[in-house]
Protein backbone atom coordinates (compact mmCIF):
# COMPACT_ATOMS: atom_id res chain seq x y z
CA UNK A 1 0.00 0.00 0.00
CA UNK A 2 1.48 3.59 -1.14
CA UNK A 3 2.11 5.68 1.33
CA UNK A 4 -0.17 9.04 0.73
CA UNK A 5 0.66 11.51 3.10
CA UNK A 6 4.36 11.48 2.84
CA UNK A 7 4.62 14.37 0.84
CA UNK A 8 7.02 16.06 3.47
CA UNK A 9 9.87 15.02 1.72
CA UNK A 10 9.91 18.55 -0.11
CA UNK A 11 9.50 20.29 2.98
CA UNK A 12 11.89 22.33 4.67
CA UNK A 13 9.71 23.66 7.95
CA UNK A 14 10.56 22.35 11.49
CA UNK A 15 7.66 20.12 13.40
CA UNK A 16 7.29 22.42 16.30
CA UNK A 17 3.30 22.44 16.53
CA UNK A 18 2.17 20.36 19.20
CA UNK A 19 -1.93 19.82 20.59
CA UNK A 20 -1.65 23.35 21.97
CA UNK A 21 -0.66 25.31 19.07
CA UNK A 22 -3.19 23.47 16.54
CA UNK A 23 -5.85 24.12 19.64
CA UNK A 24 -4.48 27.94 19.64
CA UNK A 25 -4.63 28.39 15.69
CA UNK A 26 -8.30 26.80 15.61
CA UNK A 27 -9.74 28.92 19.10
CA UNK A 28 -7.73 31.80 17.53
CA UNK A 29 -9.48 31.23 14.44
CA UNK A 30 -12.89 31.13 15.85
CA UNK A 31 -12.71 33.71 18.42
CA UNK A 32 -11.44 37.14 16.15
CA UNK A 33 -13.47 40.37 16.24
CA UNK A 34 -17.04 38.74 15.31
CA UNK A 35 -17.99 37.66 19.40
CA UNK A 36 -17.64 41.32 20.61
CA UNK A 37 -20.08 42.45 18.38
CA UNK A 38 -22.20 39.60 17.47
CA UNK A 39 -24.60 39.45 20.72
CA UNK A 40 -26.26 42.54 19.38
CA UNK A 41 -27.28 41.38 16.10
CA UNK A 42 -28.48 37.56 17.52
CA UNK A 43 -30.14 39.05 20.38
CA UNK A 44 -32.13 41.35 17.74
CA UNK A 45 -33.60 38.88 15.49
CA UNK A 46 -33.95 36.11 18.17
CA UNK A 47 -34.14 37.57 21.27
CA UNK A 48 -33.60 35.29 24.96
CA UNK A 49 -33.62 32.29 22.13
CA UNK A 50 -30.15 33.43 20.85
CA UNK A 51 -27.84 31.19 22.98
CA UNK A 52 -29.84 28.09 21.35
CA UNK A 53 -28.51 29.60 18.16
CA UNK A 54 -24.76 29.47 19.30
CA UNK A 55 -25.62 26.17 19.57
CA UNK A 56 -27.15 25.24 16.71
CA UNK A 57 -24.80 26.81 14.30
CA UNK A 58 -22.17 24.39 16.15
CA UNK A 59 -23.63 21.66 15.12
CA UNK A 60 -24.58 23.19 11.78
CA UNK A 61 -20.30 22.93 11.47
CA UNK A 62 -19.63 20.03 13.38
CA UNK A 63 -19.66 17.86 10.10
CA UNK A 64 -17.51 19.87 8.40
CA UNK A 65 -15.10 20.46 10.90
CA UNK A 66 -15.25 16.08 11.12
CA UNK A 67 -14.49 16.07 7.97
CA UNK A 68 -11.35 18.66 8.40
CA UNK A 69 -10.64 16.31 11.52
CA UNK A 70 -10.18 12.91 9.53
CA UNK A 71 -8.40 14.81 6.12
CA UNK A 72 -6.03 16.48 8.91
CA UNK A 73 -5.26 13.41 9.89
CA UNK A 74 -4.33 11.87 7.09
CA UNK A 75 -1.28 14.19 5.90
CA UNK A 76 1.65 15.32 7.18
CA UNK A 77 2.65 18.21 4.90
CA UNK A 78 2.26 21.51 4.58
CA UNK A 79 -1.33 23.22 2.54
CA UNK A 80 -4.08 21.31 3.93
CA UNK A 81 -7.06 22.21 0.83
CA UNK A 82 -4.22 21.88 -1.77
CA UNK A 83 -3.30 18.51 -0.42
CA UNK A 84 -7.41 17.41 -0.01
CA UNK A 85 -8.46 19.18 -2.96
CA UNK A 86 -5.31 17.81 -5.43
CA UNK A 87 -5.13 14.05 -4.60
CA UNK A 88 -8.99 13.86 -4.43
CA UNK A 89 -9.72 16.18 -8.09
CA UNK A 90 -6.42 16.51 -9.51
CA UNK A 91 -4.00 19.89 -9.33
CA UNK A 92 -6.11 22.69 -10.30
CA UNK A 93 -9.07 21.97 -7.60
CA UNK A 94 -6.35 21.74 -5.31
CA UNK A 95 -5.02 25.30 -6.32
CA UNK A 96 -8.57 26.68 -6.60
CA UNK A 97 -9.31 25.57 -2.87
CA UNK A 98 -6.18 27.12 -1.41
CA UNK A 99 -6.50 30.00 -3.46
CA UNK A 100 -10.05 30.85 -2.14
CA UNK A 101 -8.63 30.38 1.32
CA UNK A 102 -6.01 32.36 0.91
CA UNK A 103 -7.97 35.21 -0.53
CA UNK A 104 -10.46 35.11 2.87
CA UNK A 105 -7.47 34.97 5.25
CA UNK A 106 -5.31 37.88 3.01
CA UNK A 107 -8.96 40.10 3.31
CA UNK A 108 -9.72 39.32 6.79
CA UNK A 109 -6.58 40.00 7.52
CA UNK A 110 -6.81 43.25 6.57
CA UNK A 111 -9.92 44.14 7.97
CA UNK A 112 -8.82 43.24 11.39
CA UNK A 113 -5.84 45.30 11.03
CA UNK A 114 -8.01 48.39 10.50
CA UNK A 115 -10.54 47.31 13.81
CA UNK A 116 -7.18 46.64 15.58
CA UNK A 117 -6.19 50.03 14.62
CA UNK A 118 -9.50 51.74 15.74
CA UNK A 119 -9.17 50.03 19.09
CA UNK A 120 -5.62 51.15 19.42
CA UNK A 121 -7.37 54.85 18.69
CA UNK A 122 -8.99 54.36 22.01
CA UNK A 123 -6.33 55.10 23.86
CA UNK A 124 -4.40 57.04 20.80
CA UNK A 125 -6.64 59.76 18.94
CA UNK A 126 -3.98 59.94 16.47
CA UNK A 127 -3.87 56.66 15.43
CA UNK A 128 -7.50 56.72 13.69
CA UNK A 129 -6.51 59.52 10.74
CA UNK A 130 -4.38 60.37 8.49
CA UNK A 131 -0.78 60.04 8.68
CA UNK A 132 -0.88 58.47 11.62
CA UNK A 133 -3.33 55.73 10.86
CA UNK A 134 -0.83 55.29 7.93
CA UNK A 135 1.86 54.92 10.83
CA UNK A 136 0.07 52.59 13.04
CA UNK A 137 -0.89 50.06 10.13
CA UNK A 138 2.69 49.54 9.45
CA UNK A 139 3.69 49.39 12.71
CA UNK A 140 1.34 46.76 13.53
CA UNK A 141 1.73 44.62 9.92
CA UNK A 142 5.23 45.16 10.38
CA UNK A 143 5.73 43.79 13.68
CA UNK A 144 3.38 40.84 12.52
CA UNK A 145 5.67 39.71 9.66
CA UNK A 146 8.65 39.87 11.54
CA UNK A 147 7.06 37.88 14.55
CA UNK A 148 6.30 35.38 11.37
CA UNK A 149 9.38 35.58 9.71
CA UNK A 150 11.59 35.34 13.12
CA UNK A 151 9.67 31.41 13.68
CA UNK A 152 7.11 29.42 13.94
CA UNK A 153 8.25 29.17 18.06
CA UNK A 154 7.71 32.67 18.04
CA UNK A 155 4.33 32.79 16.35
CA UNK A 156 3.73 30.37 19.18
CA UNK A 157 4.55 32.21 22.11
CA UNK A 158 3.41 35.55 20.79
CA UNK A 159 -0.15 33.85 19.85
CA UNK A 160 0.04 32.11 23.48
CA UNK A 161 0.34 35.36 25.36
CA UNK A 162 -2.16 36.97 23.18
CA UNK A 163 -4.76 33.93 23.63
CA UNK A 164 -4.48 33.49 27.65
CA UNK A 165 -4.86 37.57 27.84
CA UNK A 166 -8.56 37.09 25.42
CA UNK A 167 -9.41 34.18 27.53
CA UNK A 168 -8.94 36.34 30.45
CA UNK A 169 -11.09 38.87 29.35
CA UNK A 170 -13.59 37.29 28.09
CA UNK A 171 -13.86 34.67 31.10
CA UNK A 172 -13.34 37.54 33.25
CA UNK A 173 -16.69 38.96 31.90
CA UNK A 174 -18.33 35.97 32.26
CA UNK A 175 -17.32 35.34 35.90
CA UNK A 176 -18.29 38.85 37.28
CA UNK A 177 -21.53 38.93 35.07
CA UNK A 178 -22.58 35.42 37.10
CA UNK A 179 -21.57 37.14 40.63
CA UNK A 180 -23.53 40.74 39.85
CA UNK A 181 -26.32 39.31 38.40
CA UNK A 182 -26.52 36.23 39.75
CA UNK A 183 -29.79 34.17 39.00
CA UNK A 184 -31.10 37.07 36.74
CA UNK A 185 -28.23 35.71 33.88
CA UNK A 186 -30.16 33.02 32.64
CA UNK A 187 -33.54 33.78 31.01
CA UNK A 188 -37.00 32.64 31.54
CA UNK A 189 -37.85 31.66 27.88
CA UNK A 190 -41.17 33.02 28.53
CA UNK A 191 -41.25 35.10 25.32
CA UNK A 192 -43.02 34.21 21.97
CA UNK A 193 -40.50 31.83 19.40
CA UNK A 194 -38.90 33.94 16.71
CA UNK A 195 -40.37 33.47 13.09
CA UNK A 196 -38.28 31.13 11.16
CA UNK A 197 -37.11 34.03 9.08
CA UNK A 198 -35.60 35.20 12.05
CA UNK A 199 -34.00 32.23 13.15
CA UNK A 200 -32.40 31.62 9.96
CA UNK A 201 -31.14 35.10 9.81
CA UNK A 202 -29.29 34.85 13.44
CA UNK A 203 -28.27 31.23 12.22
CA UNK A 204 -26.67 33.33 9.30
CA UNK A 205 -25.17 36.29 11.19
CA UNK A 206 -23.99 33.83 14.07
CA UNK A 207 -22.05 31.56 11.45
CA UNK A 208 -19.35 33.90 10.57
CA UNK A 209 -18.46 33.29 14.65
CA UNK A 210 -17.84 29.36 13.68
CA UNK A 211 -15.37 29.44 10.59
CA UNK A 212 -11.37 30.42 10.45
CA UNK A 213 -10.73 26.98 12.30
CA UNK A 214 -9.68 25.29 8.95
CA UNK A 215 -6.03 27.75 8.86
CA UNK A 216 -5.08 24.66 11.70
CA UNK A 217 -4.61 22.42 8.70
CA UNK A 218 -2.77 24.07 6.83
CA UNK A 219 0.36 23.87 9.08
CA UNK A 220 0.39 20.23 9.10
CA UNK A 221 4.52 20.35 7.29
CA UNK A 222 5.23 22.35 10.94
CA UNK A 223 2.99 19.49 13.26
CA UNK A 224 5.07 16.64 15.40
CA UNK A 225 1.62 14.39 15.29
CA UNK A 226 -1.21 15.70 12.68
CA UNK A 227 -1.93 12.45 12.71
CA UNK A 228 -3.87 12.40 16.62
CA UNK A 229 -3.25 16.56 17.43
CA UNK A 230 -4.89 17.66 14.19
CA UNK A 231 -8.82 15.86 14.99
CA UNK A 232 -8.31 16.56 18.85
CA UNK A 233 -7.28 20.24 18.17
CA UNK A 234 -10.11 21.24 16.25
CA UNK A 235 -12.45 19.11 18.56
CA UNK A 236 -11.38 20.83 21.41
CA UNK A 237 -11.19 23.95 20.09
CA UNK A 238 -15.10 24.33 19.01
CA UNK A 239 -16.21 22.97 22.23
CA UNK A 240 -14.61 25.41 24.23
CA UNK A 241 -15.11 28.04 22.05
CA UNK A 242 -19.35 26.89 21.82
CA UNK A 243 -19.72 27.03 25.50
CA UNK A 244 -18.39 30.54 25.92
CA UNK A 245 -19.84 32.35 22.78
CA UNK A 246 -23.31 30.85 24.94
CA UNK A 247 -21.74 32.49 28.51
CA UNK A 248 -21.39 35.34 26.61
CA UNK A 249 -24.60 35.85 25.30
CA UNK A 250 -26.23 35.29 28.57
CA UNK A 251 -24.45 37.66 30.59
CA UNK A 252 -24.52 40.54 27.73
CA UNK A 253 -28.28 40.01 27.83
CA UNK A 254 -28.90 40.36 31.05
CA UNK A 255 -26.74 43.07 31.81
CA UNK A 256 -27.69 45.78 29.10
CA UNK A 257 -31.54 45.74 28.84
CA UNK A 258 -31.58 46.89 25.13
CA UNK A 259 -29.12 44.59 23.91
CA UNK A 260 -30.56 44.30 20.86
CA UNK A 261 -30.12 48.29 19.99
CA UNK A 262 -26.37 48.32 21.15
CA UNK A 263 -23.57 48.77 18.97
CA UNK A 264 -20.90 48.04 21.04
CA UNK A 265 -22.50 45.38 23.10
CA UNK A 266 -19.82 43.45 24.73
CA UNK A 267 -18.62 47.04 25.97
CA UNK A 268 -21.95 47.99 27.31
CA UNK A 269 -21.67 45.27 29.11
CA UNK A 270 -18.41 45.52 30.65
CA UNK A 271 -19.27 48.96 31.18
CA UNK A 272 -22.69 48.25 33.54
CA UNK A 273 -20.69 45.67 35.03
CA UNK A 274 -17.43 47.38 35.90
CA UNK A 275 -17.72 50.61 34.92
CA UNK A 276 -15.24 52.85 32.80
CA UNK A 277 -12.61 50.47 34.14
CA UNK A 278 -14.40 47.51 32.76
CA UNK A 279 -14.73 49.55 29.21
CA UNK A 280 -10.66 49.60 29.28
CA UNK A 281 -10.53 45.93 30.03
CA UNK A 282 -12.84 45.06 27.52
CA UNK A 283 -10.91 47.26 25.19
CA UNK A 284 -8.16 45.65 26.38
CA UNK A 285 -9.79 42.36 25.09
CA UNK A 286 -10.51 43.38 21.99
CA UNK A 287 -6.85 44.36 20.86
CA UNK A 288 -5.54 40.85 22.31
CA UNK A 289 -8.21 38.71 20.47
CA UNK A 290 -7.56 40.87 17.32
CA UNK A 291 -4.18 40.27 17.77
CA UNK A 292 -3.87 36.57 18.35
CA UNK A 293 -6.02 36.21 15.24
CA UNK A 294 -3.94 38.29 12.76
CA UNK A 295 -1.15 35.99 13.97
CA UNK A 296 -3.00 32.73 13.41
CA UNK A 297 -4.36 34.66 9.83
CA UNK A 298 -0.85 35.24 8.67
CA UNK A 299 0.49 31.79 10.24
CA UNK A 300 -1.86 29.61 8.19
CA UNK A 301 -1.97 31.20 4.99
CA UNK A 302 1.52 31.89 4.27
CA UNK A 303 2.07 28.52 4.18
CA UNK A 304 -0.94 28.23 1.28
CA UNK A 305 1.59 30.20 -0.84
CA UNK A 306 4.37 27.79 0.26
CA UNK A 307 2.35 24.57 -0.40
CA UNK A 308 1.57 26.35 -3.69
CA UNK A 309 4.82 26.74 -4.73
CA UNK A 310 6.21 23.62 -3.34
CA UNK A 311 3.75 22.06 -4.80
CA UNK A 312 4.89 24.51 -8.44
CA UNK A 313 1.74 25.87 -8.97
CA UNK A 314 3.02 29.15 -8.20
CA UNK A 315 6.84 30.68 -8.29
CA UNK A 316 9.30 29.35 -6.43
CA UNK A 317 10.17 32.18 -4.92
CA UNK A 318 7.37 31.65 -2.48
CA UNK A 319 8.27 28.73 -1.50
CA UNK A 320 12.00 29.63 -0.61
CA UNK A 321 12.61 28.65 2.91
CA UNK A 322 14.93 31.51 5.17
CA UNK A 323 17.92 30.22 5.79
CA UNK A 324 18.87 31.02 9.52
CA UNK A 325 14.61 31.51 10.76
CA UNK A 326 13.17 28.14 8.76
CA UNK A 327 10.08 30.03 8.10
CA UNK A 328 8.47 30.79 4.45
CA UNK A 329 9.60 34.05 4.73
CA UNK A 330 9.05 35.35 1.27
CA UNK A 331 5.30 34.46 1.66
CA UNK A 332 5.34 35.68 4.62
CA UNK A 333 6.78 39.11 3.61
CA UNK A 334 4.35 39.15 0.53
CA UNK A 335 1.24 38.31 2.79
CA UNK A 336 2.57 41.49 4.58
CA UNK A 337 3.09 44.05 2.09
CA UNK A 338 -0.64 42.88 0.18
CA UNK A 339 -2.11 43.26 3.46
CA UNK A 340 -1.17 46.71 4.49
CA UNK A 341 -1.59 47.96 0.77
CA UNK A 342 -5.66 46.80 1.05
CA UNK A 343 -5.80 48.05 4.86
CA UNK A 344 -4.31 51.09 4.17
CA UNK A 345 -6.85 51.90 0.59
CA UNK A 346 -9.92 50.65 3.13
CA UNK A 347 -11.80 50.02 -0.38
CA UNK A 348 -11.65 46.37 0.58
CA UNK A 349 -14.68 46.33 3.05
CA UNK A 350 -17.15 45.55 -0.05
CA UNK A 351 -15.51 42.12 -0.32
CA UNK A 352 -15.76 40.62 3.40
CA UNK A 353 -19.18 38.99 3.15
CA UNK A 354 -17.54 37.42 0.06
CA UNK A 355 -14.85 35.47 2.49
CA UNK A 356 -17.77 33.45 3.80
CA UNK A 357 -19.21 31.89 0.85
CA UNK A 358 -15.38 31.02 -0.67
CA UNK A 359 -14.64 29.21 2.21
CA UNK A 360 -17.85 27.32 1.67
CA UNK A 361 -17.11 26.14 -1.38
CA UNK A 362 -13.83 25.36 0.32
CA UNK A 363 -15.30 23.45 3.16
CA UNK A 364 -17.92 21.37 0.40
CA UNK A 365 -14.68 20.37 -1.78
CA UNK A 366 -13.27 18.70 1.54
CA UNK A 367 -16.13 17.15 2.47
CA UNK A 368 -16.44 15.77 -0.84
CA UNK A 369 -13.03 14.22 -1.04
CA UNK A 370 -13.76 12.07 1.95
CA UNK A 371 -15.51 9.61 0.10
CA UNK A 372 -12.64 9.60 -2.11
CA UNK A 373 -9.74 9.69 -0.30
CA UNK A 374 -10.56 7.52 2.75
CA UNK A 375 -10.04 3.91 0.63
CA UNK A 376 -6.51 5.53 0.35
CA UNK A 377 -5.67 5.78 4.10
CA UNK A 378 -7.62 3.08 5.42
CA UNK A 379 -4.46 1.60 6.41
CA UNK A 380 -2.71 4.20 7.84
CA UNK A 381 -3.92 4.59 11.07
CA UNK A 382 -5.75 7.99 10.41
CA UNK A 383 -8.96 9.71 12.13
CA UNK A 384 -11.87 7.90 10.27
CA UNK A 385 -15.66 9.63 11.38
CA UNK A 386 -17.67 6.94 11.86
CA UNK A 387 -21.30 6.65 10.19
CA UNK A 388 -20.19 6.18 7.15
CA UNK A 389 -20.41 8.48 4.50
CA UNK A 390 -23.31 9.99 6.53
CA UNK A 391 -21.28 13.23 7.86
CA UNK A 392 -19.75 13.87 4.93
CA UNK A 393 -23.45 14.20 3.48
CA UNK A 394 -24.49 16.93 6.33
CA UNK A 395 -21.76 18.92 6.00
CA UNK A 396 -22.50 19.34 2.15
CA UNK A 397 -25.98 19.99 2.89
CA UNK A 398 -25.24 22.47 5.77
CA UNK A 399 -22.56 24.65 3.58
CA UNK A 400 -25.71 24.32 0.74
CA UNK A 401 -28.16 25.42 3.62
CA UNK A 402 -25.46 28.74 4.25
CA UNK A 403 -25.05 29.18 0.27
CA UNK A 404 -28.77 29.98 -0.14
CA UNK A 405 -28.33 32.59 1.83
CA UNK A 406 -25.52 34.79 0.70
CA UNK A 407 -26.04 37.57 -1.29
CA UNK A 408 -25.74 38.00 -5.44
CA UNK A 409 -22.79 40.33 -5.07
CA UNK A 410 -20.99 37.88 -2.87
CA UNK A 411 -21.33 35.04 -5.65
CA UNK A 412 -20.41 37.47 -8.67
CA UNK A 413 -17.30 38.64 -6.63
CA UNK A 414 -16.22 34.78 -5.73
CA UNK A 415 -16.30 33.67 -9.33
CA UNK A 416 -14.57 36.78 -10.39
CA UNK A 417 -11.44 35.80 -7.97
CA UNK A 418 -12.06 32.09 -8.89
CA UNK A 419 -11.20 33.53 -12.85
CA UNK A 420 -8.12 35.08 -11.62
CA UNK A 421 -6.96 32.27 -9.33
CA UNK A 422 -7.57 30.33 -12.88
CA UNK A 423 -5.64 32.35 -15.01
CA UNK A 424 -2.75 32.46 -12.22
CA UNK A 425 -3.18 28.20 -12.71
CA UNK A 426 -2.58 28.72 -16.14
CA UNK A 427 0.79 30.50 -15.57
CA UNK A 428 1.95 28.55 -13.12
CA UNK A 429 1.52 25.83 -15.44
CA UNK A 430 3.57 27.49 -18.14
CA UNK A 431 6.24 28.06 -16.48
CA UNK A 432 6.60 24.08 -15.12
CA UNK A 433 6.40 23.19 -18.65
CA UNK A 434 9.35 25.67 -19.49
CA UNK A 435 11.22 23.89 -16.40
Amino acid sequence: MPDYSNSEVQEKLPRNLGLWGIWMLVVNGLIGAGIFGLPSGAARLAGEYSVWIYAFCALLMLPVILCFAELGSYFRGTGGPIKYGKMAFGSFIGFQGGWLYYLARLISFAANTVLLTDSIAYFLPIAAEGYGRIISLAITVGALTLINVLGSVESIRSMTLFTIIKFSVLIGLVFVGFVVLGPDVIPNFNSPLPSSTNLGAAALLLIYAFVGFEGAVVPAGEAKRPQRDMPLGLLLGLGIVVVLYMLIQLVSQAAVPDLAASKTPLLDAASALLGSTGAVLLMIGVATSVLANLIGSMFSATRITYGLAIEKSLPKWFGEVHSNYLTPANSVLFFGVVAFILAAMGSFTFLAAMTVLSRLFLFIMSCVAIPVLRPKFKNQNGFVIKGGLLVPILGVLACLWLMLQVSWTSVWLTGILILIGTILYWFGRQQKAVE
